[in-house]
C-alpha cells in the first residue's frame, strides 16, 4: 500500500549512512567523456635490430677480421593493472613497442628497446579472438605480456669460423609478435540502472550525482554508458551506471542487443527503473526475461525496483501492481527529486549486504 511505501522512506539517521549533497556545481563544458568498458586492440612487439656487417680497419693490422655487432632486442607490450585507471578510453586501437637498435662497428651491440607498459584498470579480463579468457588482471600491479619483441640479429662477427675468417653475412632482426585482444572490465560499476528507453534513467543519474548524461524526449538517447559517483558520509562512494535502454528482443540482438547486455554483466547491483506512466509489471517481466535469455542467472543478481515518475497522477494506481513481487520497490522521481534520499540509502545498504559475497566469488575465480 501507499502507507507502507511512505514508511520505508523514513529511516533513522543514527543507523543509516547518509549520502552527501554535492557542494560543487556541475561542469558547464560540453565535452562528455564516454565510459569504455570493452575495447579491441592490436598489439605488436618491437622488431629486433639488424646485425651489422663490418670489417675492422685498424692501423698496422692487416687482417683484423670482422667487427659487426649484434642488434638489440625489440621491446615487449605489457599490460599492467593500475588502480588509477577506470576504463579503456585512454587506449589506442594499435599499440606498438619500440624497435631494437641495429648493431654497430667495433663489436658494439645495439641497444635493447624499452618495454612498453600499458596501464589498464584492475579487474581487466583479456580474451583472444576465439573469446577464450587468457588472463585476469585482478590485483594491483599484476602484468601480462601481450606481445614479445623480436630478437636482435647477429652481426658478421658471430659467424667467424676457422674456415671463414671474414664472413660478410649478418642476420636481420626478428619481427615481434602480433596479436589482437579484446579487453573488458570484470566490474564496470557498483550499481547499474536498467530499463526501457525513456524510463528516466539518465534523469535519475543526473539527480543523484554530478554526471551529465544526455536527456531528451526520444528513445535511445543514451547509446553509451555514463558513470556517476555517489558520495556518502562514511567516506565511501558508489559508482552508478546509466546503461542504454533495453527493448523486447535484446537477447536476440535486437536494438542495441548484446552490446547493451554486455554492460549489464559488469554491474554488481541491478536497479530496474520502471516507468509508472505505463504498466510497470510488464516492464519488469520483460527486463528479467531478456536478461535470463542472454545469460542464465543474470536476473538473479542482487537487485531492486525503482518505481520512477511517482509524481504523475496515474503513478499511484500503477504502483499497486508491484505489491506482490519479490523485489524491494522504491518509489522515486528523478525529475522532481522525490524519494531520492531513501533510494540512495537503500542502495548503500543492499550493496553492503552483498559485498562479502562478491569478494568471495572473485577470490575463487582468481585461484
Amino acid at each position: 500500500t501507499t502507507n507502507q511505501f511512505d514508511q520505508r522512506r523514513s529511516y533513522e539517521a543514527s543507523s543509516a549512512v547518509r549520502p552527501l549533497r554535492a557542494v560543487k556545481g556541475k561542469s558547464s563544458k560540453t565535452d562528455i567523456h564516454r565510459f569504455v568498458d570493452w575495447t579491441k586492440v592490436r598489439v605488436e612487439g618491437g622488431k629486433g635490430g639488424d646485425g651489422r656487417i663490418s670489417l675492422l680497419s685498424e692501423y698496422l693490422v692487416e687482417f683484423a677480421g670482422p667487427d659487426g655487432g649484434d642488434g638489440g632486442h625489440g621491446g615487449h607490450v605489457i599490460f599492467c593493472a593500475d588502480s588509477r585507471k577506470r576504463d579503456f578510453s585512454h587506449l589506442k586501437a594499435q599499440i606498438r613497442a619500440e624497435m631494437g637498435k641495429p648493431g654497430g662497428k667495433k663489436n658494439m651491440h645495439g641497444k635493447d628497446a624499452s618495454h612498453r607498459f600499458v596501464p589498464v584498470p584492475v579487474g581487466t579480463i583479456i580474451k583472444n579472438m576465439e573469446n577464450e579468457e587468457i588472463c585476469d588482471l585482478a590485483k594491483e600491479g599484476s602484468m601480462f605480456i601481450a606481445a614479445k619483441g623480436g630478437a636482435g640479429g647477429k652481426g658478421n662477427c658471430s659467424f667467424k669460423s676457422s674456415t671463414n675468417q671474414t664472413p660478410k653475412i649478418a642476420e636481420i632482426g626478428a619481427q615481434g609478435e602480433e596479436f589482437i585482444y579484446s579487453l573488458e572490465l570484470r566490474t564496470m560499476a557498483d550499481v547499474g540502472l536498467i530499463g526501457f528507453p525513456n524510463a528516466g534513467k539518465s534523469t535519475l543519474l543526473q539527480a543523484i550525482s554530478r554526471a551529465r548524461p544526455k536527456v531528451a524526449a526520444y528513445p535511445f538517447t543514451t547509446l553509451n554508458p555514463h558513470i556517476g559517483m555517489v558520495m556518502y558520509d562514511d567516506l565511501t562512494q558508489l559508482a552508478v551506471a546509466d546503461l542504454p535502454g533495453l527493448i523486447a528482443g535484446s537477447s536476440r540482438n535486437h536494438g542495441l542487443g548484446h552490446a547493451f547486455l554486455r554492460h549489464v554483466e559488469r554491474c554488481r547491483l541491478l536497479l530496474y527503473v520502471l516507468d509508472l506512466s505505463s504498466n510497470p509489471l510488464d516492464q519488469l517481466n520483460c527486463l528479467q526475461y531478456e536478461l535470463e535469455e542472454y545469460s542464465p542467472g543474470l536476473s538473479e543478481r542482487p537487485s531492486a525496483v525503482v518505481a520512477n515518475k511517482i509524481d504523475l497522477e496515474t503513478s499511484r494506481e500503477n504502483l499497486s501492481m508491484l505489491q506482490n513481487i519479490d523485489l524491494e520497490v522504491i518509489p522515486a522521481s528523478g525529475k522532481m527529486g522525490q524519494g531520492l534520499q531513501h533510494l540512495l540509502v537503500r542502495i548503500k545498504q543492499i550493496h553492503n549486504e552483498h559485498a562479502h559475497e562478491d569478494d568471495s566469488v572473485h577470490e575463487e575465480s582468481s585461484t
